[in-house]
């Protein structure tokens, strides 16, 4: 087979998960154990029934109790989370070195391979997820490397569920060995067998001599371009996190923009939200948290944007708030896909060059409801629009372009700062912002200091 500094080039690649689990178990120094807690059991059984796992397989642990996973792995985490997982890798690891490093070590590339899932419960109301890790060998020999993996569920079934798990194991198993030249290479034979409407990768860690020169942020960016997700969540560290992490049971303060530049005001504007919510008098659990959203694919903007521009403007987002990236090119999506986090108030805040675009009715030709749909998915149950006013110079071409923003006009030159109710509207569209003002799900903002 073709192989190029070890790794295997993609034309050499196993077509199906049996051949990929058969393909690892007869290669004859990838050796190690598999330890499963939850919903995810399927990945071993993969290899026990694929043939010839003696070659691959040093031992199989399902720790479902949870005194026994406790007792085994320490409690004090989460049971589905990072902590734990890397707890397990930790474990399994140490013990297979320990046990089988003085006998095979020298002809073993050792590997641990852990998962902690909750699948779908008999209710259906639990968060579906599971974090997937796997600590493994180069080389023989050679220091260990990791890739954690966070996934979302979105099989109906708990069945269907266990199933895409198993085939996400062997994949991650079957990609470390063959395929780890280029993150596009990697991601694609991850995802072999696999669809957004079965499962979600919003989270990928890298580390290890394995991966020696590779960004982690750069690879987290593939999983968008490749449609594994429609979102990652970067906190200030600039690490890629599990979205409920920071966004769980939070009322939200999000600002969605391209943030070619990030100004002292994307932070004025969070501020001015956050101060306005809490005068809202809603009853708050806890602190809004502010949120900078980036959509890959803006709808009035053709133009591909490079991955090292997107790092850079997302660097210069977290020196805001947390950076949220998204394949969600219109803000009515957006939405949705807060709500699976929390049920607190979200509060989206904006320029008035971005209320000027919302109302445009061309973004809206796909829904069946045309424009009156869209804002009907935008303004969902306790949705806010907070309106921050702009300078008349900083919205003048934008607002004035006819190809991109039409029956809006600004006002006379004499208003310099231009708020929400300054912009002049055609009829019918007049009529729309007026119930939203009225509704009281568009709200203007002052500026903060003014």
């Amino acid at each position: 087979m073709a192989r190029k500094d070890g790794v295997v080039m993609s034309e050499d690649l196993a077509a199906d998960t049996h051949a990929r689990a058969l393909a690892i178990n007869l290669e004859p120094t990838s050796y190690g154990s598999f330890a499963e807690i939850g919903g995810g059991q399927e990945v071993a059984r993969w290899f026990l029934t694929a043939g010839a796992a003696s070659g691959t397989v040093a031992q199989t642990i399902s720790a479902y109790d949870k005194a026994f996973s406790d007792k085994t792995y320490g409690a004090g985490t989460r049971y589905v989370s990072r902590e734990r997982l890397l707890s397990m890798l930790d474990r399994e690891y140490s013990l297979l070195v320990e046990r089988l490093g003085p006998i095979r070590g020298d002809k073993s590339r050792f590997f641990a391979f852990a998962n902690t899932v909750a699948t779908r419960s008999f209710k259906g109301d639990n968060e579906q997820h599971g974090w997937i890790g796997l600590r493994f060998q180069a080389e023989i020999g050679a220091e260990p490397s990791d890739v954690l993996i966070h996934v979302n569920l979105m099989d109906p079934a708990a069945q269907l569920q266990q199933e895409a798990l198993g085939v996400l194991g062997v994949n991650l198993l079957y990609s470390v060995y063959n395929a780890r030249g280029s993150a596009e290479a990697f991601l694609e034979c991850l995802w072999g067998g696999l669809s957004l409407e079965r499962i979600e990768i919003d989270v990928l860690h890298i580390h290890g001599p394995a991966f020696a020169g590779q960004n982690e942020q750069n690879w987290c960016l593939q999983l968008l371009r490749l449609g594994m997700t429609n979102a990652v969540l970067f906190d200030v560290s600039f690490e890629a996190v599990e979205p409920s992490s920071i966004l769980r049971k939070r009322p939200l303060i999000v600002d969605r923009g391209r943030f070619e530049k990030v100004e002292p005001f994307h932070a004025k504007m969070l501020q001015s939200a956050t101060q306005a919510l809490k005068q809202e008098g809603v009853a708050l659990e806890r602190e809004p948290q502010g949120l900078l959203e980036m959509t890959l694919h803006p709808v009035m903007d053709d133009d591909a944007v490079g991955d090292a521009e997107i790092l850079r403007r997302i660097g210069e987002m977290l020196k805001v708030a947390p950076a949220l990236v998204t394949n969600l090119a219109e803000a009515y999506r957006l939405i949705p896909y807060l709500r699976r986090h929390t049920t607190e108030p979200i509060r989206l805040v904006a320029g008035v060059t971005h209320l000027a675009r919302i109302l445009q009715t061309q973004f809206y030709d796909a829904l069946a409801g045309s424009q009156l749909e869209g804002m009907g998915k935008l303004f969902a149950s306790n949705v806010k629009l907070y309106v921050y006013p702009m300078a008349r110079d900083a919205i003048l071409s934008a607002v004035e372009n006819p190809s991109n923003i039409h029956n809006v006009r600004l006002p006379d030159a004499s208003i310099t700062t231009v708020g929400a109710d300054d912009l002049l509207l055609a009829s019918p569209l007049i009529h729309l912002y007026r119930y939203l003002r009225e509704a009281g799900r568009i709200l203007p903002v002052a500026a903060e200091g003014a």
